[in-house]
């Protein structure tokens, strides 16, 4: 592990394994809802902009500093930060959680094919190497379910098409985050995607007041350990550690999603997401290795999941 600074308050170990254990857990709270993944995701944006408000209320002065510009690019990453939950949250309806967030682990190679074409910025052997394994796993991952059924396979491209949401989110915050902070950043925009729910829910007439406590408390949940305990805490880590460790993160996704879903729900995985899965890990482990080798590469999120 890459240290950039000792200054740590804590050994950044165990935050880490905090962070991989909770973003784990994102896809069993979906699955557990009844509710709209509509409200699912209003809900959960809206509890992190509250829970939010009180660590960072100085930067708050800095909004009105913001130009116009970087408002149309706020709103725009927003909008697809909302669509990306939508689409992936909707695919756990029809696929399981392993092909879903296998699927979803995509989402670095994609910045990096985006990053090529918006930025110019140069792929290395190794990372397009990594590209072809991931892609080839997610083939994998998809062919098999289309054979279980169509509706798996309408999960898979859900994901998929969710994956492609967040990726173009990612690509507008790496202009956005060269001036304006990452606080600032994530409240505004997972306030604006809040609002994007709000409209989507009013305009389809989705009943976003009646639930019952226990849906309440996994809204509130949702916004707590994946998004505060994985998401927010992997932010604050990059302060001491590389971005590539705090990407390696995207790995534990799936599996740990995956042991959570054979335990909790007797998911139980087939050949063709064994063998996708590995793929799609081996081609990232490829892609990860870019930073350490001095090989450009895109950035990847801290928002997804």
């Amino acid at each position: 592990m890459n240290h950039k600074s000792s200054s740590a308050p804590i050994p950044v170990l165990l935050p880490l394994i905090v962070g991989m254990i909770a973003i784990s857990f994102a896809p069993i709270l979906v699955r557990y809802s009844d509710a709209p993944v509509s409200v699912q995701g209003m809900y959960r944006m809206l509890f992190t902009v509250l829970l939010m408000l009180p660590f960072g209320h100085r930067q708050l002065r800095s909004v009105s500093s913001i130009s116009r510009k970087d408002w149309g690019l706020l709103g725009l990453a927003g909008f697809f930060l909302a669509l990306h939950f939508l689409l992936w949250m909707a695919s756990l309806n029809y696929t399981s959680i392993a092909s879903s967030t296998i699927i979803l682990t995509l989402e670095p190679v994609f910045v990096m094919i985006g990053a090529y074409f918006a930025f110019k910025d140069k792929i290395g052997k190794l990372p397009l190497l990594g590209l072809a394994l991931a892609l080839a796993g997610a083939f994998v991952v998809g062919s098999g379910d289309f054979r279980i059924s169509g509706e798996a396979f309408k999960g898979d491209m859900l994901s998929f098409t969710g994956m492609l949401a967040v990726v173009v989110n990612m690509l507008v915050a790496k202009v956005i985050l060269r001036r304006v902070s990452s606080y600032l950043y994530s409240l505004i925009v997972f306030a604006i995607a809040f609002v994007c729910f709000a409209i989507y829910n009013a305009v389809l007439g989705i009943n976003v007041i009646d639930y019952v406590p226990t849906e309440w408390l996994i809204f509130i949940l949702l916004a707590i350990v994946p998004t505060v305990l994985g998401h927010m805490i992997f932010n604050w880590l990059l302060q001491f550690i590389s971005p590539t460790t705090i990407s390696m993160t995207v790995l534990a996704e799936p599996v740990g999603a995956s042991l959570l879903g054979l335990m909790l729900f007797g998911e139980m995985l087939t050949t063709s997401q064994l063998i996708g899965g590995v793929l799609v890990i081996v081609g990232l482990l490829l892609y990860m290795r870019t930073e350490s080798l001095g090989i450009p590469a895109a950035s990847t999120s801290a928002e997804a999941a």
